[in-house]
């Protein structure tokens, strides 16, 4: 018993040097996850509502960009473009800010995937009271089927942004010091598996916190849809 109190307190003792550099890196993981989302969440609608439009030609460009970057691994475009493109055109970023274009440009694409299939939700009978009440397209979109779409989402957007929080874990192969590559160096460093342990403890408890702020808005939409104020 003395052994394994003498052994707990040690790998405590460990933990404790191990919090800092961890700390910074979930640093770096939470900075690419708050800029992944900020700026793919809007950046998925406008492909979204292209991939509806009655222009082939939009529609076309919209299609074919969710088509790439949902069908190829999220790792090989970060890859294309930590290598391919500055080898190819000249044009090199950080680290962090190549990772941060790359998983703004994916999430973007299924973003746009989910946006749609919100848009398409929508009980078409909508669209012609809008019409019969002489709203523009544009007004019907933005006034009325949008923000019932955005209620729709709601759950499959939480679920690609738990996704994500883990995913950010991919850049470590690229030299970016978020949490998966502070805990990496550290067991390479010392021999010790304890440092991959306080980063799934880490990485668990981000999830948990979306998960909760994800529930705290579904209750709230759905709050507001029960009170005709939606």
């Amino acid at each position: 018993m003395s052994d394994f109190i003498a052994n707990f307190q040690e790998t405590l003792a460990y933990v404790g040097v191990l919090m800092p550099s961890l700390l910074t890196g979930a640093w770096y993981t939470v900075k690419l996850f708050v800029v992944t989302l900020v700026l793919s969440l809007p950046l998925g609608l406008p492909f979204a509502l292209g991939g509806n439009s009655r222009f082939w030609i939009f529609r076309f460009v919209c299609k074919t960009y969710i088509w790439i970057f949902r069908g190829t691994p999220l790792i090989l475009q970060l890859f294309f473009f930590y290598f391919f493109i500055p080898i190819s055109m000249g044009i090199r970023f950080s680290a962090f800010t190549t990772a941060a274009i790359t998983f703004v440009l994916n999430y973007a694409a299924y973003f746009a995937e989910i946006y749609r299939g919100g848009i398409n939700s929508i009980d078409h009978g909508q669209y012609e009271a809008a019409h019969s009440l002489g709203l523009s397209k544009s007004q019907t979109m933005f006034g009325i089927i949008l923000p019932q779409t955005m209620k729709c989402v709601l759950p499959p957007v939480s679920n690609e942004a738990i996704v994500l929080i883990k995913d950010t874990a991919l850049v470590s192969v690229m030299g970016v010091a978020e949490l998966m590559k502070a805990s990496t160096s550290a067991v390479n460093r010392d021999v010790n598996p304890s440092a991959y342990l306080v980063a799934a403890v880490i990485y668990l408890i981000f999830t948990f916190l979306l998960t909760l702020l994800s529930n705290f808005l579904e209750r709230r939409f759905s709050m507001y849809d029960a009170r005709g104020e939606w």
